[in-house]
């Protein structure tokens, strides 16, 4: 016999109590909490019978006798989507993405959605937040044209897996997640409950059809992807689209990946027609540099297995209130803070009266350590008004003493900064003893202290 069951779930951020609060102990937002009822079915319940057949179904098979036909990658001209995803779409994955209102997901999935269909068979996009009229306005905005996409707007799961059923696409789309709800269900769409029994039945649909699914996921105010945490670990990828909306460029990042590596990024650039890939991002960020302005570093960075160059800024002016202001765009506020003590105590530059802010161009947040010494000499330029050479760039980690200290990839590192015409590229010498030789035309300075790269960085100047 079925029996009901009462919990409370915050609207915010998906907290469940099993008492009513008027605070969210997580998030501490007021009045969020809803309350849920939740059927549970006993095991002989027939709408159990979908585990039961899984269960009788199933045979052990020997690793060496399975073979993997059928399970080729479907290859998109979308480079950078298939870079993140591993080198293409897996057929029967269960793909979630998620990313801030507006970041893009819609768009970046319809063009996915129009590649696949032209090049590998039927898609089907289910919408549960726009009508089929309004997705073909943003079909002809972007000059999206594929015969073989199918759209219908749709929140019942079960009214879903029919049209799977009778379309049978090679590629679904499900916008959102959040929107789609089951029957049997009787607590909301978006709740916890329904969320992860919709997520597990779309992850059902997709192993025992070949059906790729992608899952399109809101997210909370802090960024997270709304819902149970269950629901990322159900999924074979997870997605996050990031990027500023009053900047032109979206990062793809894999968070997770079954079937490739993880922490890969794309790097795409919104336009009037949609999102085109960036082939070479750090040409991009790089484009409007001024080679000779104080207060600018280059830091050569890694997203997953791609170097990138990224141009940090940095301003320090005279302060006007007791306690000088530290800001931080890009790059980790305590990081700064950190760089900012090590600067005052071990190089003895002054920052005690003076506002120090921080800007990472094109609105990449940069959260490796390797980006410190870039931080730390965009600073020092600033202080003493003296612009960096432009010819260099900056790697290297920088210790509480005012060591550098060794980061991976080096190799990859300085082929990326060559690549680009930098002549000289600063690093932590005790890193350079395990280097092969390094790229044609690139010089490798390597340096001890923090002290040491600000005197060689720095352009002499002319006034003394």
């Amino acid at each position: 016999m079925a029996k009901q069951r009462k919990k409370y779930v915050c609207n915010s951020c998906g907290r469940v109590t099993p008492a009513y609060m008027g605070k969210c102990p997580k998030c501490g937002e007021f009045g969020s909490m809803k309350e849920v009822v939740e059927v549970a079915e006993t095991a002989v319940s027939p709408k159990n019978s979908r585990a039961v057949r899984a269960h009788t179904a199933s045979k052990p098979q020997r690793l060496a006798e399975i073979t993997s036909d059928g399970f080729e990658r479907m290859q998109i001209p979308l480079t950078e989507m298939s870079r993140v995803l591993g080198g293409g779409i897996v057929p029967g994955s269960l793909i979630l993405l998620g990313g801030d209102p507006g970041i893009g997901k819609s768009t970046l999935l319809l063009d996915v959605a129009a590649m696949v269909a032209n090049i590998h068979g039927t898609v089907l996009y289910v919408s549960g937040e726009e009508s089929a009229n309004q997705i073909k306005l943003r079909a002809d905005r972007l000059k999206v044209k594929a015969n073989d996409l199918f759209l219908v707007t749709e929140t019942n799961m079960n009214a879903i897996t029919a049209h799977i059923a009778k379309v049978k696409p090679v590629m679904t789309i499900v916008d959102s997640i959040q929107t789609t709800y089951v029957e049997d269900k009787s607590s909301s769409p978006g709740s916890v409950s329904q969320v992860r029994e919709c997520a597990g039945r779309f992850q059902e649909i997709a192993k025992t059809t070949g059906v790729t699914i992608f899952l399109v996921g809101h997210v909370t105010k802090d960024g997270a992807i709304a819902g149970p945490r269950v629901l990322e670990h159900i999924v074979d990828t997870v997605l996050h689209l990031e990027g500023d909306q009053f900047h032109r460029y979206r990062l793809l990042r894999g968070v997770k990946n079954r079937f490739g590596a993880t922490s890969e990024v794309g790097v795409f650039e919104m336009v009037e027609t949609g999102m085109v890939e960036v082939p070479n991002p750090s040409e991009a960020f790089l484009a409007e540099r001024q080679a000779n302005a104080p207060g600018s570093a280059i830091a050569v960075t890694m997203e997953g297995t791609r170097p990138l160059l990224v141009e940090i800024q940095a301003l320090a002016s005279a302060t006007t209130f007791p306690n000088p202001r530290r800001t931080a765009n890009g790059i980790d506020y305590n990081r700064l803070l950190l760089l900012t003590a090590v600067l005052s105590r071990r190089v003895n530059i002054k920052l005690h009266e003076k506002d120090v802010f921080i800007n990472v161009i094109g609105g990449l947040q940069v959260d490796e350590p390797a980006a410190d010494l870039a931080v730390a000499v965009a600073i020092a330029s600033s202080v003493y008004d003296r612009p960096v050479h432009a010819d260099m760039a900056f790697v290297g980690e920088i210790g509480l003493s005012g060591e550098l200290r060794a980061v991976s990839q080096l190799e990859a590192r300085f082929k990326e900064a060559a690549k680009l015409g930098f002549k000289r590229c600063v690093a932590p010498k005790s890193a350079l003893k395990q280097m092969a030789k390094p790229p044609k035309g690139l010089e490798i300075i390597g340096c001890r202290s923090l002290a040491e790269v600000i005197h060689k960085a720095l352009v002499k100047s002319t006034t003394h």
